[in-house]
């Protein structure tokens, strides 16, 4: 992981290799949230002989805060194909930066899922827990929040808001800058991610 966080942080990554590691890295955080699933017991039959494997007890729901969510989505589709997708559309207004919603669409099941907010950045946790409220309104109880970087402001602040929700994330960053930026960081995830900074 931490080889990963270094190739995201260093400035002349470019998109290709930068989508790369930030879809591993998501696989890594996505482990670590599924770790405290419970499971159901079945039986299967292997070529040998009959034995008890185990399935999750809850479907699982991928809610990715666009548009740098979608760069962690990639990933864990991979290992999680069966998971359902919503999607969560905030922008950060750059003078209050507070978070401005223009879109949300939650899958129906949420309310029973094991439900993963994907967010690569947890700077000011304003866009955070904006998210984490509509997932709420939408009836999901069952809610962990995963990000590549995150810093102590943000942390205090998704935890003031929704101490219920634990934050799962493979690094956390000393400081925010003037422009709300977490410092070192990794710049603009979604910029580098789609190539557009």
């Amino acid at each position: 992981m931490a080889a990963s966080l270094s190739v995201l942080r260093a400035k002349q990554t470019t998109p290709e290799i930068f989508r790369q590691h930030l879809q591993e890295l998501s696989v890594f955080l996505f482990v670590e949230a599924s770790r405290s699933w419970k499971t159901d017991a079945i039986e299967i039959e292997t070529p040998l002989r009959s034995a008890t494997g185990a399935i999750l007890a809850k479907p699982i729901v991928l809610v990715p805060i666009l548009r740098a969510g979608l760069g962690m989505l990639d990933g864990i589709q991979r290992i999680a194909p069966e998971a359902a997708i919503g999607h969560i559309g905030l922008y950060r207004d750059a003078e209050t930066l507070r978070p401005v919603s223009y879109y949300d669409k939650v899958p129906v099941n949420v309310a029973a899922a094991e439900v993963l907010l994907l967010d690569p950045m947890l700077a000011t946790g304003n866009s955070a827990c904006e998210a984490a409220s509509i997932l709420k309104a939408h009836g999901a109880r069952s809610i962990q929040f995963l990000a590549v970087v995150a810093c102590p402001t943000g942390i205090e602040q998704f935890h003031r808001d929704h101490p219920d929700i634990p934050i799962i994330a493979a690094a956390i960053d000393p400081e925010l800058d003037d422009h709300g930026y977490i410092v070192p960081g990794l710049g603009d995830a979604g910029d580098r991610y789609f190539g557009t900074g």
